[in-house]
């Protein structure tokens, strides 16, 4: 008897009652749901899940992001048609069940004694003996021999002959039973641990989720659910010397507060990194209070290894920055003002920007968010005992033969190794209207390969973009006190002026006979250095560009194409000539001496360039460099409560359980029909039969009989 694959058919009057229980009932109607349950589920891998709502609009666009969340395709495991869809498939398993096990256990119990000795003849798997020892010593020969092998057996008289029935393996029928109860069981398991109870609890209680940001004190109990919660998985971030009693449930587009039956108090946080700055180990020393009687109690949070307290596990999540206290100097990016001010802030702050800028701007118009602080970076940077790296392949451009002369300001990915360049600080600045751009600045210079030290500080308009980086040259005294100086030189119409006037007088000491060359000469270097300072547009009727862009421009739009690249080579030269007298002019105005001329003053001035023609494109209003801090780490825990968890456990068992003895073991029967001959002796009749046939099983029965024959002592 095997079980059967069509649903059940009640006796009922209700046509359509009986037809839809057959239906759900079938093994056709299971295995639909499972295909299509397959189909979504690899719609949630490709889609990431609970994000939030901005991220897909910006993926797939407004249109299909308001159409694929109707359709719930951002929370697909908790959307109410899935679980419609397993809630099918598991009244389909139930009534599976409920149809096929007493039929399986009534098989189990049959000893399929009734058999004729036609049917036994007719096995695959028979054997016939003709023997002269009594009849009842034969069965208690046979009998003890196969009980020896596992079988049971069972011993009845009919029709004046003797039947012995012996079985072993019907165990693996269980397994049909085991695997479709654990498919159910681990169902029931896992609604237990999903966010269904606290669907619950917000429809019945009338709990509302937190849509913005507020201070977790001061949020009122109708966003907060009980400590009694049957379930939850929820996190908290605790600074060291913090501590705190609640919880945070991401639920779809806001959050719950989560009560905790005790507190937990962070006491100091440890990490440790591999070369690469992969974090290799980080643990939480913590203290838990009991909300009830105030004991504590001390732990040590690992990751991979959680700590159980009061029927909830904590688990070492991840870790970041607690509110670490930063002292940076801020140098203004724009206009010809070049004085540094402090801003001091920790780690989490929005600090508004003093009146410290151009005039042109208005700084309170800016805001400073201080978003992220890493006392650890380990880069990959070039080496600069391995000599320049190899220029990379790029298509050829106007721009490409002035850049060669100064270098690029794109980074290298030749001889790089990884090491640690110390720490670094993220920000955001937000003008008025809520724009806002991303910086994220190393707080010492990084050697590159040609000798020179600079400042990283990369930019980002999308928080998903990788950030550009500006690399500002480091000055004798490894700051950025003299490109600063530079730069707002820069943007001094005096002070390019000036530096114009010594270029040209050093290039032509006297005037003479060549008056009229040192006036073109003049205004030829003042229209580059106006054009390089984004003062004077490159094409008439278009806005000031700046930069080596700018410069790329005129050239290509007044230079006859033929032309063009022996005139960047001659840009080249007063631009770096220009900018080298603009450079002694910002000096002289500090009261600083001149500078020598000399490898590393000529490598400074090189980096320089392209660092201030890269500055158009760093469009900040102010320069941040970490100057020093107080690092405060904060841990963030994972804390779950999971009733349904050793749930799950029990029906995985089983589930494996279930499998091993559907596969694993065999269901083997054996017969023995034993009769009295007129001629004297006795015949025995021996079958077998088992339910999956094999070459292994062709063995046994072979060895069996003729151990049979043996022992019944056949002539």
């Amino acid at each position: 008897m095997s079980a059967r694959t069509s649903g059940i058919s009640p006796q009922r009057e209700c046509r359509w009652c009986r037809y839809s229980i057959e239906i759900i009932s079938s093994m056709r109607f299971a295995i639909s749901l499972l295909m299509v349950l397959a189909i979504v589920s690899s719609i949630g891998t490709i889609i990431k899940q609970n994000e939030p709502y901005t991220n897909y609009v910006n993926k797939f666009g407004p249109f299909w992001a308001e159409n694929f969340r109707v359709l719930g395709l951002f929370s697909v495991y908790s959307s109410g048609w899935f679980l419609a869809i397993l809630g099918f498939l598991m009244i389909s398993t139930v009534l599976c069940v409920f149809r096929n096990a007493p039929k399986i256990i009534a098989d189990i119990r049959n000893w399929r004694d009734d058999i004729c000795e036609g049917s036994l003849r007719s096995f695959d798997f028979q054997a016939e003996f003709i023997s002269f020892v009594p009849r009842s010593e034969i069965l208690t020969r046979v009998r003890k021999y196969i009980e020896r092998r596992g079988y049971r057996s069972l011993v009845r008289e009919r029709d004046g002959a003797t039947f012995l029935a012996a079985k072993i393996g019907t165990v693996n029928k269980i397994g049909y039973l085991f695997i479709h109860i654990a498919i159910v069981i681990i169902f029931f398991g896992g609604v237990l641990d999903s966010d269904l109870l606290i669907r619950a609890q917000i429809f019945l209680f009338d709990k509302t989720l937190i849509q913005d940001n507020q201070v977790i004190p001061e949020i009122s109990k109708n966003h907060r659910l009980s400590s009694e919660n049957p379930t939850f998985r929820g996190h908290a971030f605790i600074p060291e010397g913090g501590h705190s009693s609640t919880a945070i449930l991401n639920f779809h587009d806001g959050a719950l507060i989560q009560e905790l039956p005790f507190s937990i108090e962070l006491k100091k946080f440890h990490v440790d990194y591999y070369s690469t700055g992969v974090p290799k180990l980080f643990s939480s020393d913590i203290v838990l209070a009991n909300s009830l009687d105030g004991k504590s109690l001390h732990a040590t949070i690992k990751v991979n290894e959680p700590f159980h307290y009061k029927g909830v596990t904590i688990y070492q999540s991840s870790f970041e920055d607690g509110g670490s206290k930063l002292r940076l100097i801020g140098y203004p990016m724009t206009g010809p003002k070049h004085t540094s001010f402090d801003v001091l802030g920790e780690v989490g702050d929005t600090i508004k920007l003093t009146n410290m800028l151009s005039a042109k701007r208005n700084a309170l118009d800016y805001s400073i968010e201080l978003s992220d602080f890493r006392s650890f970076n380990v880069e990959s940077v070039p080496n600069a005992s391995e000599g320049r790296a190899a220029p990379s392949v790029k298509k050829h451009s106007l721009r490409a033969d002035l850049s060669q002369y100064f270098g690029s300001g794109a980074p290298s990915f030749l001889y790089k190794d990884f090491r640690n360049v110390g720490p670094s600080v993220q920000y955001k600045i937000r003008d008025r209207t809520g724009q806002e751009r991303e910086y994220h600045n190393y707080m010492s210079p990084i050697l590159l390969e040609d000798g020179q030290y600079v400042f990283m500080s990369g930019v980002r308009d999308v928080p998903d973009a990788r950030f550009q980086y500006l690399r500002i040259p480091a000055d004798a005294e490894m700051s950025v006190k003299q490109w600063m100086l530079l730069r707002a030189a820069l943007s001094d119409e005096k002070a390019r002026t000036e530096a114009v006037r010594r270029f040209v007088l050093e290039s032509l000491p006297a005037a003479g006979s060549e008056q009229n060359f040192h006036a073109e000469l003049l205004q030829s270097a003042k229209r580059e250095l106006d054009l390089f300072a984004g003062a004077v547009a490159a094409v008439e009727g278009r806005q000031p560009a700046g930069g080596l862009q700018a410069i790329t421009d005129f050239i290509t739009t007044y230079v006859p194409i033929t032309q063009q690249a022996s005139a960047a080579h001659i840009f080249h030269r007063i631009l770096y000539s220009t900018v080298w007298h603009l450079w002694q002019v910002a000096r002289e105005g500090e009261g600083l001496p001149l500078a020598q001329l000399s490898p590393d003053n000529s490598r400074f001035i090189h980096v320089a360039i392209n660092a201030l023609s890269d500055h158009f494109l760093y469009a900040a209003p102010v320069f941040l460099q970490l100057n020093s801090f107080d690092q405060i780490q904060a841990s963030v825990f994972q804390l779950t409560r999971s009733p349904g968890k050793k749930i799950v456990y029990f029906g995985g068992f089983l589930l494996v359980l279930g499998i091993f003895s559907m596969f694993y073991i065999r269901e083997r029967r054996l017969w023995l029909l034993v009769k009295v001959r007129k001629h004297g002796g006795s015949s025995v009749l021996m079958a077998s039969s088992t339910t999956r046939h094999a070459l292994d099983f062709n063995r046994e029965f072979e060895r069996m009989k003729e151990e049979i024959a043996v022992l019944v002592e056949t002539k």
